[in-house]
């Protein structure tokens, strides 16, 4: 709990994966992928539970194994498949759980840590009264272009320091904090009044292809060199 607020996480595993095939379940520093997110989240003292909402046997079979918070509930047929939207899956979770705060999550974020999980709660909690969500983002300080070419945040024209160039903010998919109440408004775990809680950027990786795969499993070896 933080504040005695009781806070669930949701972290949805599918069986299947487009760009990395078996990713969810592919050993990662060792161990399948989906468990550095379930251990992170055991290991984190303001979340109190784990709803894992899943089509996948394994996981059926082994994650309630894996912590004492977790749960493990069977997707329905009717929101399986690449296609479902996230929201459709969220809405079937918070109707099979009862929190005043509701983190979603992913197996692909494998590098975000117990700190900075617990850091984005307490900005929400002490946030509240201004803001109904928060989701986490990757601050960029660079020049960017549009496909056509247009400039983004800068003038050609004027080569200023990329330091000085008004700041880019990437939704990284590695944090969302939400309630039942800011969810019912719009269908969706972005509110109509969300907080931006930029991440570190050795936390931020999304895993959603193999160069991302391979880049996470190294920052993670590293870090792991570093706290042995």
């Amino acid at each position: 709990m933080i504040q005695d607020l009781k806070v669930t996480a949701l972290v949805p595993i599918k069986e299947n994966s487009e760009r990395v095939q078996g990713k969810n379940f592919r050993k990662f520093c060792g161990k399948p992928l989906y468990h550095h997110i379930v251990h992170t989240l055991n290991n984190t003292y303001t979340v109190d539970d784990i709803l894992i909402d899943t089509d996948s046997t394994q996981v059926l079979n082994e994650a309630e194994n894996l912590s004492s918070k977790v749960r493990v509930i069977e997707r329905p047929e009717n929101i399986r498949g690449d296609y479902v939207s996230m929201n459709r899956i969220i809405e079937h979770d918070l109707g099979n759980s009862e929190a005043d705060i509701f983190l979603q999550t992913h197996a692909t974020n494998p590098m975000i840590s117990s700190e900075t999980i617990t850091h984005g709660l307490r900005e929400f909690v002490e946030n509240m009264n201004e803001f109904d969500s928060l989701f986490s983002v990757t601050h960029h300080q660079s020049r960017f272009y549009e496909e056509n070419g247009e400039p983004v945040n800068h003038n050609p024209g004027e080569l200023i320091r990329t330091q000085d160039l008004p700041p880019l903010y990437e939704e990284n998919s590695c944090l969302y904090l939400f309630t039942k109440e800011s969810f019912a408004l719009k269908g969706k775990r972005i509110g109509e009044k969300p907080m931006m809680f930029a991440t570190p950027p050795v936390e931020s990786t999304d895993i959603d292809d193999e160069f991302k795969f391979n880049l996470a499993e190294l920052l993670a070896l590293s870090r792991q060199d570093h706290e042995d």
